[in-house]
């Protein structure tokens, strides 16, 4: 038998989570027939009330959450070592939250992480869907936690505070690289799994390929090696497939697809020219070394926890929008010239 959420009781009473957490930590605030009402349901339901739904206490603990998408990623430790060093500046220490593949996971780690009485919460999973972003919102507006995007975005608000590069700038940028140094079957390895910024990748990708009246060629693959290895092989043994020019959304991936293409004997950059997207330590340490969009990483995040510091004492962030400067660094992948 399932256990009854705040969530349920908020629903069935027809009042906020916050409503329901006033009924149990601070009833006198509360009407008395909307009192009544929600403790009737929560009667009714056997709602036993955790940590999350009976309030938070009112006074600073000096603790971060930080919610991460995936551990192996560089990127991600690259970013916790900037995150790591502006928090040290304030005396604050990081509660570390890694995300499954599980949506419901997800929003019970973020009642765990809201319950843990975290000043606030660094959110640097890099996909955000409406009712993720929703969620983001209720328990920054509900419960007074701040909550500051880090790496990430949602592109149809800016409430929350953000601090990102321009993706799609980015892509752009890469794909009339490729076109100018003469490229004509630019291909864009991107993930199966929906990411926002991988999505604004593409976006910019295929305004370049469009402008340049060539055919985009997308393949949707996953940062997986065991499994991107396989959809590469398959790529250069269909007779068909034209490859000159690739953009990986990942380091990873073009290191992978370099990897594949060097077994079939193409070579790089003289057949197949390749850029990745992060500059991470995967870019310096491939051989040959890898062309990418150097995004930096460790400014961000100590840019988000200084931003996240400022929410906490309730100083004003007059920017919630914040994106920082990106750079393309050239290497042994491509063979661009400037002039």
């Amino acid at each position: 038998m399932n256990k009854a959420t705040i969530y349920n009781v908020a629903y069935a009473a027809n009042v906020s989570l916050a409503t329901v957490s006033r009924t149990l930590n601070n009833p006198q605030k509360v009407k008395p027939e909307t009192r009544e009402r929600v403790l009737r349901v929560i009667k009714e339901l056997g709602y036993k009330p955790n940590a999350f739904a009976k309030g938070l206490a009112s006074k600073k603990s000096t603790t971060v959450g930080v919610i991460v998408p995936d551990m192996s990623r560089a990127s991600v430790a690259e970013m916790l070592n900037g995150i790591a060093l502006e928090a040290r500046k304030y005396s604050y220490s990081l509660l570390l939250y890694v995300l499954k593949d599980d949506t419901l996971e997800e929003s019970e780690m973020l009642r765990e992480v809201v319950a843990s009485q975290v000043d606030g919460i660094l959110y640097l999973n890099d996909e955000i869907n409406e009712d993720q972003y929703a969620l983001l919102n209720m328990i920054q507006d509900e419960y007074k936690v701040p909550i500051v995007l880090a790496n990430t975005l949602y592109p149809y608000d800016n409430k929350l505070v953000t601090v990102c590069i321009d993706y799609f700038k980015a892509a752009y940028e890469l794909t009339n690289r490729l076109i100018k140094q003469g490229r004509k079957n630019i291909y864009l390895l991107t993930t199966a799994r929906k990411y926002m910024v991988n999505d604004l990748k593409e976006e910019g990708y295929l305004k370049a390929m469009k402008e340049a009246r060539l055919q985009p060629q997308v393949v949707r693959t996953s940062g997986d090696i065991s499994v991107n290895t396989v959809h590469f092989n398959e790529l250069f043994k269909s007779a068909s497939t034209l490859i000159d020019g690739v953009i990986a959304v990942r380091d990873s991936i073009a290191v992978s697809f370099v990897n594949t293409m060097t077994e079939h004997n193409k070579r790089i950059p003289d057949d197949i020219a390749v850029y990745g997207f992060q500059n991470t330590k995967y870019a310096s340490l491939a051989r040959p070394k890898l062309s990418c969009v150097n995004i930096p990483i460790i400014e961000i995040g100590s840019k988000a926890m200084s931003l996240l510091k400022k929410e906490i004492d309730g100083e004003p962030v007059e920017v919630k929008f914040n994106v920082l400067s990106h750079s393309i660094m050239e290497r042994s992948t491509t063979a661009y010239n400037e002039e």
